[in-house]
């Protein structure tokens, strides 16, 4: 079984455990509402994507 020579230091410990940090999510608004929604994804309020509306309301 490998058992280490030496303590690990702290700053090596902490320099390791540098990229794992939680990333932010990204968003961007809705061309159309103003709606917060994720990139390249269609707005739930109100189905437009890119400015253009590609999904119909069928609740009206």
């Amino acid at each position: 079984m490998a058992v280490p020579k030496k303590k690990t230091s702290q700053s090596r410990r902490n320099m390791r455990r540098a990229h794992d940090a939680l990333a932010v999510n990204a968003v961007s608004v809705c061309k159309v509402c103003g709606e917060v929604v994720k990139p390249h994804n269609v707005c739930k309020a109100c189905g437009s994507y890119n400015g253009r509306k590609v999904i119909e309301d069928s609740a009206k």
